[in-house]
């Protein structure tokens, strides 16, 4: 909070404020600048005053709800006239009424500040000015000026009063547009490292869960080779999660496979047969499927967590992973299965990742939809952009 009181100004401060349209330029410079609009407020205070002739001056911001105004900086009279009320009802008296009306107020005296003490006496305030601080019809702040005298203002300064308000608010309006998209950005960086730690650490770790019953079992029957083709499991899904989790905090996302997107989706099937005794068959009809590496990594991971659902949940004893081009421009990948289908519409970690695999589609420009298998089973299907090239070879493999 900011209350000096008032003192003799530099020449170049002075001759700012005895220049309407020097003050004007002075001010557009400094929102040029990208200077912080609660600091402009406060610098300008000052010559605004000496250039309206007021004794002085108070300025308040709304907050983002628009329910206070609350006190930024304060100078001269109304330092102890508004003391008392830091932060005030947006409707709070002659301040209000400019935050409510958009308009320049005038009120006959300081009586009408709700916020002021009545053991305040600082000057002889005969009338009080409420500019609003607006953009494109909404106020967002207000300067309040407190004269002495009972003086008309000049036209002139009127307008220029004007002029600061809007371009004040429009300050105010780009710093709070600003923050928000702050705001979305964080968001959004904290569903996509939400999303690289499901995909990677989670998944290597709900199948270490698998696969302990099945070594434990494997021990207690005296099965050593099965228990080491487990143990080598566990080994390899631990090791994988320690890579992703590491890659996660070096460039806060999981790796792409180096050799590109058709590699990796083989080497996903070939996983998927490691893992699942559920039978595989892999059709890519796009052989010549390339992406940005971006996109590569959202499609790669829809696919990688479609496949896990079908070993984890569906209890299938066939697969389908099919790679094709659909309208021209845009390409298809199916993932069916002829397991128990949909669980119900309730919360928990499937529900979850089908999220993340849904606002994945939505970063490359495409769309995932999940629904029931003709024949039984769940079928996802997530449509892309992409190119396709105009001859198409077929090769079907099929994973035993």
């Amino acid at each position: 909070m900011i209350r000096p009181a008032p003192s003799s100004s530099t020449a170049a401060t002075a001759a700012t404020a005895a220049a309407p349209a020097t003050f004007l330029a002075d001010l557009t410079a400094g929102l040029s600048a990208g200077h912080d609009p609660q600091s402009l407020l406060q610098r300008f205070l000052a010559p605004l005053l000496r250039l309206a002739g007021a004794q002085g001056g108070s300025v308040r911001v709304l907050d983002n709800g628009d329910h206070r105004l609350h006190l930024v900086g304060t100078l001269g009279t109304a330092a102890s006239l508004c003391g008392a009320g830091e932060a005030v009802d947006r409707h709070c008296g002659v301040c209000g009424r400019a935050a409510d009306g958009a308009d320049l107020v005038w009120a006959a005296d300081r009586s009408t500040c709700r916020a002021a003490s009545a053991a305040s006496v600082a000057g002889n305030a005969q009338r009080v000015l409420a500019v609003p601080l607006r953009h494109q019809g909404r106020v967002l702040g207000v300067y309040t000026l407190f004269f002495d005298e009972d003086a008309p203002l000049s036209p002139d300064v009127l307008g220029l009063l004007d002029s600061v308000g809007e371009l004040l608010g429009l300050a105010l309006a780009h710093a709070r547009d600003e923050a928000q998209r702050l705001d979305t950005t964080l968001a959004q960086e904290r569903r996509m490292l939400a999303a690289d730690v499901h995909d990677g650490v989670a998944q290597s770790l709900s199948f270490v869960k698998m696969r302990l019953p099945l070594l434990q079992d494997a021990m207690q029957a005296g099965d050593l080779p099965r228990a080491q083709q487990y143990l080598d499991d566990v080994n390899s899904a631990a090791g994988q999660a320690q890579g992703s989790l590491r890659n996660l905090m070096t460039q806060m996302r999981t790796p792409m496979d180096p050799l590109g997107l058709r590699h990796a989706l083989e080497a996903t099937a070939q996983a998927f047969r490691r893992s699942s005794s559920t039978v595989l068959e892999y059709d890519q009809q796009v052989p010549d499927l390339q992406l940005p590496p971006d996109e590569e990594t959202q499609v790669f991971h829809v696919v990688q967590e479609a496949l896990n659902n079908v070993g984890r949940h569906a209890g299938a004893r066939h697969a389908w992973l099919r790679i094709a081009a659909a309208a021209p421009g845009w390409t298809e990948i199916v993932i069916d299965d002829d397991g128990v289908g949909l669980p119900p519409a309730a919360g928990g970690g499937s529900h979850y990742g089908l999220a993340i695999m849904q606002d994945r589609a939505r970063r490359i420009g495409g769309s995932l939809s999940v629904g029931a298998r003709p024949g039984g089973g769940t079928r996802v299907t997530l449509t892309f952009p992409c190119p396709a090239p105009q001859a198409q070879r077929r090769t079907a493999v099929e994973v035993r």
